[in-house]
């Protein structure tokens, strides 16, 4: 019996943190974010798993088939293949991008250093519309195919690193959009 009383008032205890911390973050007019949210692509119009990385600076994005070309001596341009699997339908979405190249960013790690090209992308995360930069990799090996860094995260709001999925993007989709009105793609 005293058991069964200490996990109810336990329960209640934690239901009155978690009740109060909630409004501590939202009395600040501030959104919040899990360190996983969906979002949306939104030159391909596809829902990806995203994950908020306050360690990094840069946001990165997958990419293959990854081409620089030189446009004049200081401009270079970049042709990529954005290929990511749409959480809402489950199927890849393809598409082949070439977009200026806004800056270049040299990644240290264990393997050596790398040199990725950085470029100018619309994402929808909640209800906005965000263009961001971020650097091109293959990103296969990884988690998460797109990673939203400090510079992206600076303009989002809070990080909760206890939770995942507390938004859900809701920005409509162009390609949508036109079908709705009727007209073919």
């Amino acid at each position: 019996m005293l058991s069964k009383y200490l996990f109810c008032c336990l329960s209640a205890l934690s239901l009155l943190t978690a009740t109060a911390h909630a409004k501590e973050e939202t009395t600040t007019g501030e959104r919040v974010y899990g360190w996983v949210e969906k979002g949306i692509v939104m030159p391909l119009g596809a829902i990806v798993k995203m994950k908020l990385d306050t360690g990094a600076l840069t946001s990165s994005m997958h990419a293959d088939d990854i081409e620089i070309y030189t446009i004049d001596a200081d401009e270079h341009g970049v042709r990529f293949t954005l290929e990511l699997e749409d959480q809402h339908s489950g199927k890849m979405i393809k598409r082949r991008m070439d977009l200026e190249v806004e800056r270049y960013i040299i990644v240290r790690g264990a393997g050596g250093e790398d040199r990725r090209p950085v470029v100018k992308l619309p994402l929808c995360i909640g209800d906005r519309v965000y263009t961001e930069q971020f650097s091109l990799r293959n990103r296969n090996n990884m988690n998460y195919p797109v990673l939203l860094g400090r510079r992206t995260l600076q303009d989002l709001g809070l990080v909760n690193s206890k939770a995942t999925f507390l938004t859900k993007p809701e920005c409509e989709i162009p390609a949508k959009r036109a079908k709705k009105a009727g007209k073919a793609d």
